[in-house]
């Protein structure tokens, strides 16, 4: 497994500005994930192929049937191999798990990254299923929600000592990248875009990564009008999800204002926000 290249070599085609020379080294991507990218890049995607990749690592092919039984993906009866898991679920929502574990065995387990884990791959399915409904790319959704805070466990990796007491004082992302750029010269938004762009995510994924805390604080994306409309429909499904996860009231009033500014349909947006809604409230009742 080869190394990513430097942080400020990954940077160069994602910010206007020269990147700094930063010390902050970007885990390179697992084999599984390197073997699973290929397999999906294909015209003709081998769901043969994904299933067995996947069941030849135990601890992954256990992780995933783990996932796949849980509240969140509404299966009724209990899901016993992997193949069987392809099948209900698909190939996109199967990889978005994949991605999902492999990129936290990336990094060294820690108490404080759980909750940003934890919200990685319901925010993915979330968005995956919203792309997937408003005729969007929903691999690249759904991979965009898994790797939006991944930013973050970089800097935890590098400071471990200072860096959660940055969590611990934010109460906001907006606030925590005022002080990751004091402290270490760089934000986690732009660092996960680093990361995506290293382990050979597409462009619009990549730049709702980059984007994600100022369309989250800006949710008329007019700021970000330079981005193609892919990305923008990306990073408005973004918006959506973290208004889903995080001030579901406020879901309806999101979906119709961003989806405008986006591009997308606000009636088309409104109906599969209001869907999601109901499935997440369902997996809730059934305690995830």
């Amino acid at each position: 497994m080869s190394a990513a290249p430097p942080v400020a070599q990954q940077l160069a085609p994602l910010v206007a500005p020269p990147a700094p020379n930063l010390d902050i080294d970007i885990p390179a991507q697992p084999e599984t994930l390197v073997r699973l990218s290929m397999l999906l890049a294909d015209e003709d995607v081998n769901v043969a192929a994904i299933a067995q990749l996947v069941e030849a690592d135990m601890a992954l092919a256990a992780a995933v049937l783990k996932a796949v039984n849980s509240s969140l993906y509404g299966l009724r009866g209990r899901v016993q191999s992997v193949q069987q898991a392809v099948t209900y679920l698909g190939t996109r929502e199967i990889s978005g798990i994949t991605f999902e574990l492999g990129l936290r065995a990336a990094f060294p387990p820690a108490a404080e990254l759980e909750p940003i884990w934890n919200r990685a791959g319901t925010r993915g399915l979330v968005m995956g299923r919203l792309g997937q409904a408003l005729g969007l790319d929903a691999w690249a959704a759904h991979s965009a929600g898994v790797f939006e805070e991944c930013g973050k466990a970089v800097l935890f990796r590098h400071a471990p000592a200072h860096y959660p007491a940055m969590l611990r004082a934010a109460s906001c992302d907006t606030d925590l990248c005022q002080f990751e750029r004091a402290g270490f010269g760089i934000r986690h938004d732009a660092l996960g875009a680093a990361l995506c762009h290293s382990w050979g995510l597409g462009v619009a994924a990549v730049a709702c990564v980059e984007h994600h805390v100022a369309a989250q604080a800006e949710p008329d994306l007019q700021r970000l009008a330079m981005l193609l409309p892919a990305q923008r429909g990306l990073l408005a499904l973004s918006v959506m999800a973290k208004a889903l996860l995080d001030t579901p009231a406020s879901a309806d009033e999101a979906a119709g204002h961003v989806a405008e500014h986006a591009g997308l349909n606000p009636t088309q947006a409104l109906r599969a926000v209001r869907r999601l809604q109901e499935q997440l409230a369902e997996a809730a009742a059934h305690g995830r």
